[in-house]
């Protein structure tokens, strides 16, 4: 069975990226256009890995989800990496997440750093190596959540 990761995201066009790149490696992915209000839906999609984005100016929000995450028993274990543009804003508090075990990728990132921070999470699917490489193989199949869970 594949692992799931939850990619929450504000960006379309950044969640289709993730897609493109992690379906091909052999994992589930749901993209989510919001951040979750409640951690019983995050439970609910039962995801081994979430990615979150960490938006410029937005850094109180990204940190409430995270402590919200630790504090729900059922979300407390799933492992979080960040994903930003906003450089100067965790810089100042990359070393509290490493401390924390959440490694921090830097937009624009690339795809090796991408795969090998999520391999440090998940195991690399075994259907993984019979494609080819994961930017040539797109895939729209999973639709977006675009405002909320259905």
């Amino acid at each position: 069975m594949p692992s799931h990761i939850l990619v929450i995201n504000d960006d379309l066009s950044i969640l289709e990226l993730f897609q493109l790149i992690l379906k091909p490696e052999g994992y589930d992915v749901t993209l989510a256009k919001v951040a979750f209000e409640e951690m019983s839906d995050i439970a609910q999609l039962k995801p081994d890995l979430i990615i979150l984005d960490f938006k410029l100016g937005m850094h109180q929000e990204e940190f409430l989800l995270l402590q919200k995450l630790r504090m729900y028993p059922a979300t407390k274990a799933i492992p979080v990496i960040f994903c930003t543009a906003a450089l100067r804003e965790v810089r100042e508090q990359e070393e509290v997440l490493r401390q924390k075990g959440i490694p921090v990728i830097y937009k624009p990132f690339d795809l090796d750093e991408l795969l090998q921070a999520v391999h440090q999470f998940l195991p690399a699917s075994s259907s993984a190596s019979e494609h080819e490489h994961p930017m040539l193989l797109p895939e729209r199949e999973e639709p977006c959540l675009k405002d909320q869970l259905a």
